[in-house]
């Protein structure tokens, strides 16, 4: 059974470990770095909330599972904590 990027983005932000902060920095696949300090989901779009706006004033942004990249993790985490999402060291 494949996976596709949107079905593995959701997977990782339904089982986002409880030991690590909800907040980070997403990337979207047209490039624009969106900050976020917790989110929501519902169905097929996630919900990130910023701490502050952006330049036109929104501090809320809906995106699609299948418009995301990369998430990168701003909070100093030992890797081990990622285990619980699927990560394992190389062998």
């Amino acid at each position: 059974m494949s996976n596709t990027a949107g079905e593995s983005w959701r997977s990782l932000f339904e089982n986002w470990p409880a030991s690590v902060p909800r907040r980070g920095l997403l990337i979207t696949t047209f490039n624009e770095s969106i900050p976020f300090v917790n989110y929501m989901m519902s169905g097929g779009i996630l919900l990130l909330e910023r701490d502050k706006p952006d330049a036109i004033g929104g501090r809320k942004v809906m995106i699609s599972y299948d418009a995301i990249s990369a998430v990168k993790i701003t909070d100093v985490i030992d890797l081990a904590r990622f285990q619980v999402l699927g990560f394992q060291p190389p062998l």
